[in-house]
């Protein structure tokens, strides 16, 4: 009778490929942490600029219920003109201040025009009593620069 002696366990093939497989599984879960990291941070961005948007169409009604003519009127049309809060009141500046040092706001005042039914038309009659507000939030991101935008109509409505 001839019996064999066989040897059984893992040998360095098998040993190699294991660690390639682990290695592998571990590089994948590492890269999909990164995406989804970088994703939120996205997100996160996204969701500051449009609560910043909104923050500057209230201070701009602010500036309107403060005093049209003195903080509405003396804005120079289809320029960029900046919010700044000085502790207690709104106002607008030329200065660009950066929010958190990522977010640019500006916001651009354009004349409107009615037509002859009071609408409000690409040309006409000036009413002098309302403007459009453009407010923009702007931020860079990996893919480049990246702009929000809001737009609303503010009219004189205290008089004053």
């Amino acid at each position: 009778m001839h019996i064999k002696n066989l040897k059984s366990g893992f040998g360095m093939l098998e040993i190699i490929i294991g660690v390639a497989i682990i290695s592998a599984s571990l590089f994948s879960l590492i890269a999909v942490a990164q995406i989804s990291l970088r994703f939120v941070g996205e997100s996160t961005q996204n969701a500051k600029s449009g609560f910043l948007l909104e923050e500057g169409v209230e201070a701009i009604k602010f500036l309107r219920d403060s005093g049209w003519d003195v903080n509405i009127v003396p804005l120079v049309v289809n320029v960029s003109h900046y919010l700044n809060f000085n502790g207690t009141n709104w106002e607008s500046t030329s200065v660009n201040n950066y929010i958190d040092g990522v977010f640019e706001r500006s916001f651009v005042i354009e004349d409107v025009y009615r037509d002859s039914n009071d609408d409000i038309a690409a040309s006409g009659t000036l009413d002098a009593g309302t403007k459009k507000v453009s407010v923009l939030v702007s931020w860079n991101t990996r893919s480049g620069t990246t702009t929000k935008n809001i737009s609303t109509y503010i009219t004189d409505i205290f008089g004053n």
